[in-house]
């Protein structure tokens, strides 16, 4: 039983803004999301909100640890409340796993800008493709580089950056993408997430914290002369100044801190080498000979290196897959002797047919940028060139031949062979067998698809790619369709409805999902325990992302990791062995640390270094002594003379970090269980006449349609059921509908008797009245927060504070008669109610001068460094000035000893310039200093007012 009154607070409650220092600033997107929250994903978006967020914070906890989910449950809370322009930057890769995880957790739709979608809306009238209303902005760190000055014209309520550690160079000039980003978006709210902020070197935690307050540092050379002083350690004082500093906008949790919380499963790895035939060694020994030639024409001169890698993947996966490309490459040699024939030299800048086998291309040659292209074309006559294709084209011709001559490939055979080992190993961990096999091509893809059914998996095989336009493909996706046509599963996206479509088969259906490159993002595979990597990629963070989408949350198994290695190819082994042991990819609790993974600027750049090594190395001499120097070079990246500081600066004691833990869980647990019955219950009195609730389910139906409460679904996701949740426009509705009632004065019997819960607080109440007042306090200052205000007494004239009441209205209730308020009880509510309100205002007050304070001392020490920085250049030239004249009395040479005493007086000229300058640019430093700290100031002014919602005459049965 539900009155109109507590349905009016349930809505309020549900609806208002929360201070961050508390668990209700989430309130919103705790109820909305699908997904079992883990205590440090709430404490790390709890952090970003007190972080002054017009500026931001970094979100820095281990790999592993959902940094995504973080940034999703920030994200979601401003969209509840309506601050709808976000914009989310991140690796090419990520995106469609952003565009799906946020929709699949939080309900928020988004869209992948990229040039094909951005253009189109141009053409279609769209003044800036960035300013969307009701849907969020995904794209890449490139394409946001790219049109910066369309970005920046947004008024961003939140930018996030997805690895952000990319920007951690950001002080470098030759960081192009990292200054050019900082300038775009300066001014918005930003969260950077990354696993890596400190790495290598101190300066990269400035420019990772330049980039969200250039005010917490004075700049780069004060920071380097204070905390970075190469081999120098520093001293106590500036390491404790140091960690003081980046402690309000830097969050970091290690996995080993939650592992209360957190089940970690392992990672097995399996070795399965095979032996090429002899036809398959000569064709691959052909083609890598061919590839290695200095004058190619058959592949485009723009993207030499990354079309030769291309090329070298389809050749190492099958003979299937290189003879479509060879032949492809053939062809091309011939429309390029049409061309010749009639006397035009310009070479086509790319032939799309070479790299149509292998998906995600765009965003592999987005990640290598821009090569330089090749020159030798213009030095040859037209009879030279057309020799040297006539002939590159009769090569091309015997490898395409004797790679149609094979017919069954042995690295295929040897699969067969893998999957009863991985299958067996399963069994012994009592995991589902199934298993995700990854290749580079899609030619590849289906020759295994039609070698394993006729080898014993008819009826077990689905595919995955890039298109997913197969006959299977379109069959699962109609079945989809009609089996979910009545529930919220149907994004009405194709190709993100295709993918959870085909996922949703292998999950119930298939054993084996053969898959390209574009199952490595996006999708989900907690119940597969086999992963297969039947072409192993050179990108480490690409094989970290295939092998994430089983080893990840919600895995119950050790996941078993299959490698294929061929047995006669020195450099594969080499770099497997760099693969397995440097980066430590295959096998632990965890892959890959963020120590390893982290010291690669960018995977790419490893996948290049291993390419040249291919490129330029022909014999096993060659090959050994390559691959041992760039061990060299990976073992002085990887070093780890930098994780003593980062332990001592940017993590906290495990003791402490587990106890807060503890009671966030204890918290989050509360207040959702109180915020899911509220909306329940606020459900059942406003949509009473429209439909038919089962409380045992938590379910409804309404016109024929079933709908259920997030927490159940969580617990079993009944096929053809809405997902009911706050911000269903069901319960907007609804709640609207509560907010916007008047209510006058009324009667209202709270009946304690028939709760089922023991409230011990409210059993002396039982069998006493008195008079509630309930408001709607608004304080904007340091952030908007909203208070309800509980003003309540008995007939004794004794006042019942503030949890009392709100345990009240949890009760069942009947409504009463409309009663007349005297003005002696109206006057004692009042009285009550700005007393509480008086004390809500301090507590505020008290929050502000505490942050007013760190601001202060902030922009102290932020103008301290540009004041110390003035005097200790005036101190260095001293000492340069003194060193040149020791030179010039000890040289004999007279036009010597005449040019350093000229140069010490254009020295001595400058400094003393510089000593009358001092004190007005310390002066300056100080005028810019109050100009921030007034902002600060404008900020803090507290405005109030209140919203009087309804009185009642209470009563407990």
């Amino acid at each position: 039983m539900t009155t109109p009154y507590q349905s009016k607070y349930f809505a309020y409650e549900l609806t208002k803004q929360n201070s961050s220092h508390s668990i209700g600033r989430l309130s919103q997107s705790l109820i909305n999301a699908t997904v079992d929250l883990n205590p440090h994903q709430v404490e790390a978006a709890l952090f970003a909100f007190r972080a002054p967020l017009e500026r931001g914070a970094i979100l820095a906890d281990e790999v592993g640890l959902g940094k995504t989910i973080e940034a999703g449950l920030i994200i979601s809370q401003l969209w509840a409340e309506r601050k709808r322009h976000i914009l989310v930057i991140v690796p090419p890769p990520l995106r469609k796993q952003w565009n799906q995880e946020l929709w699949e957790k939080f309900y928020i739709p988004s869209i992948i800008l990229e040039s094909k979608n951005f253009n189109e809306m141009v053409r279609s009238g769209h003044k800036n493709p960035f300013l969307q209303q009701d849907q969020i902005v995904i794209t890449s760190y490139q394409y946001a580089r790219n049109k910066a000055d369309m970005l920046q014209k947004v008024p961003w309520d939140l930018i996030v950056f997805d690895e952000a550690h990319r920007m951690r160079n950001v002080y470098k000039k030759s960081n192009k993408i990292g200054r050019t980003l900082r300038a775009a978006t300066a001014g918005y709210p930003k969260i950077l997430l990354t696993a890596t902020p400190l790495q290598n070197s101190l300066m990269e935690l400035y420019g990772l914290i330049s980039f969200i307050d250039p005010h917490i540092f004075g700049d780069e050379t004060t920071f380097r002369r204070q905390f970075a002083r190469g081999t120098k350690e520093m001293s106590e004082i500036d390491f404790i100044d140091l960690k003081q500093r980046i402690k309000p906008v830097c969050h970091r949790t290690l996995r080993r801190q939650v592992t209360e919380y957190v089940n970690y499963t392992q990672r097995i790895p399996i070795t399965q080498e095979f032996i090429p035939t002899k036809a398959e060694w000569e064709l691959y020994e052909k083609v890598s000979a061919y590839l290695q030639r200095d004058r190619l024409f058959a592949l485009p001169t723009s993207q030499r290196a990354l079309m030769t890698l291309v090329v070298r993947k389809l050749l190492a996966s099958s003979s299937f897959a290189i003879s479509d490309t060879l032949f492809s490459l053939i062809k091309r040699l011939e429309q390029l002797l049409l061309e010749l024939e009639r006397e035009k030299t310009e070479i086509a800048a790319e032939h799309s047919d070479v790299y149509a086998d292998v998906d995600e291309f765009d965003d592999t040659m987005e990640e290598w940028g821009e090569e330089e292209q090749s020159s030798y074309i213009d030095e040859l006559s037209l009879d030279e060139m057309k020799h040297l294709i006539q002939e590159e084209k009769q090569g091309l011709e015997e490898y395409y031949l004797l790679a149609k001559s094979i017919k069954e490939n042995s690295k295929a055979e040897a699969l067969l062979i893998a999957l009863e080992k991985g299958f067996e190993k399963l069994r012994m961990l009592g995991a589902n067998e199934k298993a995700v096999i990854f290749t580079e091509s899609r030619r590849t893809q289906a020759y295994l698809r039609e070698f394993l059914e006729r080898n014993g998996y008819t009826g077990k095989i689905v595919l995955f790619n890039g298109e997913n336009q197969d006959e299977q493909a379109k069959q699962i996706y109609e079945q989809w369709l009609e089996k979910h046509q009545h529930d919220d599963k149907i994004i009405g996206s194709k190709t993100a409805d295709m993918r959870a479509a085909l996922v949703e088969y292998f999950k119930e259906q298939a054993s084996i999902m053969i898959a390209t490159e574009s199952a490595s993002e996006g999708i989900n595979l907690q119940f597969c325990s086999l992963v297969v990597n039947y072409d192993l990629p050179w990108n480490p963070q690409r094989i970290e992302q295939r092998i994430g989408r089983c080893h990840r949350y919600g895995q119950k198994h050790d996941v078993v990791v299959i490698n294929f290695l061929n047995h006669k190819n020195e450099a594969d082994k080499k770099v497997y062995e760099i693969l397995s042991e440097k980066f430590r990819l295959f096998e632990g609790v965890f892959g890959s640390s963020d120590e390893v993974l982290g010291s690669l600027e960018s995977g790419v750049d490893f996948e290049k270094r291993i390419q040249q090594i291919y490129q330029t190395c022909r014999t096993a001499e060659e090959i050994e002594q390559a691959f041992k120097n760039l061990q060299t070079e990976l073992d002085e990246q990887i070093q780890l003379k930098m994780k003593e500081t980062r332990m001592h600066l940017l993590e906290n004691f495990d003791d402490e970090v587990r106890e807060k833990l503890r009671d966030h869980y204890h918290q989050t647990s509360l207040h959702l269980n109180r915020m899911e019955r509220y909306l329940w219950n606020l459900s059942k009195y406003e949509g009473a006449k429209e439909a038919t609730f089962d409380d045992e389910t938590l379910s409804f139906v309404k016109e024929h349609e079933t709908y259920q409460m997030i927490s159940q679904v969580k617990k079993q996701d009944r096929p053809n059921v809405h997902h009911y949740r706050f911000s269903h426009p069901l319960a907007q509705k609804w709640i609207e509908q509560a907010k916007k009632r008047k209510l006058i004065p009324k009667e209202i019997t709270f009946r304690y008797s028939d709760y089922e819960g023991k409230v011990s607080i409210l059993e002396r109440l039982i069998g006493k009245e008195g008079w509630l007042s309930l408001e709607l306090l608004h304080v904007q200052s340091l952030e908007n927060e909203q208070h309800l205000v509980f003003s309540a007494i008995d007939l004794e004239g004794e006042q019942l504070d503030q949890e009392m009441c709100e345990k009240m209205f949890e009760l069942p209730a009947v409504e009463g008669e409309a009663i007349e308020l005297s003005e002696s009880i109206c006057n004692t509510l009042r009285r009550i109610s700005e007393g509480q309100q008086e004390a809500i205002l301090n507590e505020i007050m008290e929050r502000a001068s505490a942050y007013l304070d760190s601001e202060l001392e902030k922009l102290e020490k932020w103008s301290q460094d540009l004041k110390n920085k003035l005097e200790k250049d005036i101190d260095e030239m001293t000492v340069e000035i003194e060193h040149l004249k020791r030179e010039a009395k000890l040289t004999r040479n007279l036009a010597e000893k005449l040019g350093k005493n000229k140069q010490i007086k254009e020295l001595e000229k400058k400094r003393n310039e510089m000593r009358r300058n001092l004190y007005d640019q310390q002066d300056e430093i100080d005028e810019q200093k109050d100009r921030l700290f007034e902002e600060v100031e404008k900020r803090l002014e507290q405005r109030t007012s209140t919203e009087h919602l309804f009185t009642i005459k209470w009563r407990i049965v």
